[in-house]
Order: structure tokens, then C-alpha cells, then sequence
């Protein structure tokens, strides 16, 4: 048995290990409350419509999908207003209570629906667009998110990259607690097969021309997970559909990431940042392994490994933002956000290495691009560097 003074030294050093992360988790859980008052024009510098499938719970209003695991696929629809005074990078979101629309992001509709219905609507959206805008873009979160923090997060990432597609939220049973790790871990896993479940009736039922995926921190163990097997059965492209694969923050050991993409077999690609603080926490809790998400640009021998796997790394390191984590830099930093949705309009895609990436990212952070090595390198001064590239 472990005698007092041991249990009070672990308690301690896991305390030091989770401190950080616990004073930006405080506060109570957000809910996707509706707000009655209607909204003046002026203050609305837009509207953003989002389709949902997930593997949570069903819950009651105005939680809708609780941090518990589903029997089956779940589907919603959602609609949120964003305020004349947002910037971009940033989530403006009150403490507590409902949105005021003129100052925050504001949810106007939450819709539950059945398979067909969703079918048939997110159908309708593709379909009414012109055929260069008829993309679905995929998001799977990360650890410690509820439903409506996966929800307001990509509303803020679809509208702050101008992202003129169909967007769907994959959101699967995180408990959106600190403490929850390993409950989270295997809903990651769980939801594997759903998620590439969703992937293929997206790309066979919904007339979309391309699909792309976008996930964050242990959501992009649950996409590789989902893009290993496809891959194992036959298909991983999803019948030539999928185009662009993006982690941001991978939460993912870097053994397995290897073994993943000896079977994945196609091009992905990685932000990662060394003073991630979130993934120091899961590399602590995780056997003091390396987090791919946490490898920079001083890690020459990991990088010319990974870029043989087909992996393109984008370090933002020197990147600044407005999260105290610096684990959410693709969405929180306004030029990282806008060169997502820069590259997911250009018929490539950001996993398509070469002079227009670097031209795209020139533009954006005012830096220049270069050859490095035997490859196509590009090279960002200020502030992010592609590692990686090359066809």
C-alpha cells in the first residue's frame, strides 16, 4: 500500500503537473444557450451554418450532447451569429449567461436531426453552391471540449478563414475535464469507426467535389485512427474525395504516429509548436513521450523522418496568440487561421508543397521563401516556418 507521505508527494507532483492547465480550465461548463433577443444588423458582421455528427450523448437543452458515449451517429444542425466587433483569432464568448450578439459569438439555432434530413439538407447546401465551393470541411476537437466549446470554436475558424463550403463538426465524447485524460483517450478511440463512417457518406452521398479535415490535439489521434484503417480496407482517398489532411497540435505519441503513416500512405499536414504547454502536460501524463504536436524545427533528425512518412511540418514556434496553452495557435492566431482557409481555396490544398504555398504564406506574414536541403523548403522569417516540403 502507498503510505501517507508517497501519496502526498504524488498528489503534489501531479498538482505542479496540472496547475497550469487548471487555471485556464476554470469556470462552469458552456452550454449552447439560445439567445431570444433578436439581433440589429449592424451588429452582425456575419452568420455561419454548421452541420453535426457525433458520437455523444443526447442530453436536454441546452446541452444537447453530453461528455458520455452515444449507441450511434447523432446529428444536428446549428447556427451562430458573429458580432461587427470580433477580431479575428479571437472567440469572444461571455462568462456566463446567454451571448449578447453585438458583442459575442451567439448561437440563433440548435436543430436535431435524423440521418435522412441531414442527408438531404447538407445535399441541398452542397448543391446549391457553385461548383468551386461545393467542399465540405471536416473538424474533429480535441481533449477537455464539450459540445458547445467544439461548436463556438469552429464557428470562429469557418468564419475567420472564409471558408465558403459546407462545414460538419465531428464531435465525439469528451467530458470537457482536465482529469478526464484517459476517459477521453478511449472515446477517441471509440469513435474511430464512426468517424470514418461519416467520412464516407460524405464523400458518396452529399455531391461534395472535395473533403478536407481539420482536427486539433487528441482529435487527430481519432483522424489518423480513422484514415489507418480506411486505408487498411482499401480506400483511404474515400473514392479520390479526401484532399487535405491538417493536424494542429497532434496529441499523438510520435511511435504511433510512424505506424500510422506507414499505413496511411498519403501526405498530411502538421502545426506543431515547442512551447506547447497543454501537450507538455499529456507528454507527463503519457510515460514522458514526445508529442508529434511538440517537435520543432531544432529537431532535424524527427523532421527528415516524418517528411519521408509524408508528413509536412509547419512549426509555429514563434508564433504568438491569445492562448495562454499556445495549443490552439491554428485557430488563435489570425495569420495561421487565415492561411488554412487561403490554402483550402486553392485547388491544391495545404498538403500541396511548393512555390504557391510559400507565395500564399509570404503574402500573409511578410516573409520570403527559400530552398532548403534537397527539397522544396519554405521558409517563413516571421513568424512561421514550414519545415518540410516537396512533392
Amino acid at each position: 500500500m502507498m503510505t501517507t507521505r508517497a501519496a502526498m508527494r504524488l498528489r503534489i507532483l501531479v498538482w505542479a503537473v496540472l496547475a497550469p492547465l487548471a487555471l485556464g480550465a476554470c469556470g462552469t461548463p458552456r452550454v449552447l444557450q439560445i439567445n431570444p433577443t433578436a439581433s440589429v444588423p449592424a451588429d452582425i458582421a456575419g452568420t455561419v451554418e454548421m452541420f453535426v455528427a457525433t458520437t455523444r450523448e443526447a442530453s436536454s437543452e441546452p446541452v444537447y450532447f453530453n461528455g458520455e458515449r452515444g449507441p450511434r451517429l447523432a446529428f444536428a444542425r446549428l447556427d451562430f451569429t458573429v458580432p461587427r466587433a470580433h477580431k479575428t483569432g479571437e472567440l469572444e464568448l461571455p462568462d456566463s449567461g446567454p451571448s449578447d450578439p453585438a458583442k459575442h459569438f451567439a448561437v440563433t439555432n440548435v436543430q436535431r436531426l435524423d440521418l435522412a434530413p441531414i442527408v438531404a439538407d447538407v445535399r441541398r447546401e452542397i448543391l446549391k453552391r457553385p461548383a468551386s465551393q461545393r467542399d465540405v470541411l471536416v473538424f474533429v476537437h480535441g481533449f477537455n471540449t464539450n459540445f458547445a466549446d467544439a461548436a463556438y470554436r469552429f464557428a470562429q475558424i469557418i468564419h475567420d478563414s472564409g471558408f465558403k463550403g459546407v462545414p460538419v463538426l465531428f464531435t465525439w465524447p469528451s467530458r470537457g475535464q482536465l482529469l478526464a485524460y484517459p476517459y477521453d483517450r478511449e472515446s477517441a478511440y471509440y469513435s474511430r469507426d464512426f468517424l470514418e463512417l461519416n467520412l464516407r457518406a460524405i464523400a458518396r452521398d452529399l455531391g461534395t467535389t472535395r473533403m478536407d479535415i481539420l482536427a486539433h490535439s487528441m482529435g487527430t489521434l481519432l483522424t489518423l485512427e480513422s484514415l489507418r484503417q480506411a486505408s487498411i480496407r482499401g480506400d483511404g482517398t474515400f473514392g479520390g474525395k479526401l484532399r487535405d489532411v491538417m493536424l494542429a497540435a497532434p496529441d499523438v505519441d510520435l511511435d504511433v504516429f510512424r505506424t500510422q503513416m506507414r499505413e496511411i500512405k498519403r501526405p498530411v499536414t502538421v502545426f506543431v509548436s515547442a512551447d506547447d504547454r497543454a501537450l507538455d502536460f499529456s507528454r507527463r501524463f503519457a510515460g514522458d513521450k514526445t508529442r508529434l504536436g511538440a517537435v520543432s524545427a531544432k529537431d532535424t533528425e524527427i523532421i527528415a523522418e516524418l517528411e519521408k512518412l509524408g508528413a509536412r511540418i509547419i512549426d509555429l514556434s514563434e508564433v504568438t496568440s491569445g492562448d495562454p496553452l499556445n495549443h490552439s495557435k491554428f485557430a488563435s492566431s489570425p495569420k495561421v487561421v487565415q492561411m488554412i482557409g487561403q490554402r483550402l481555396q486553392a485547388d491544391g490544398g495545404i498538403a500541396t508543397a511548393g512555390p504557391q504555398l510559400g507565395d500564399r504564406l509570404g503574402d500573409i506574414a511578410g516573409g520570403v521563401v527559400g530552398t532548403v536541403g534537397s527539397t522544396v523548403g519554405l521558409v517563413v522569417t516571421a513568424p512561421v516556418t514550414i519545415i518540410s516540403g516537396g512533392r
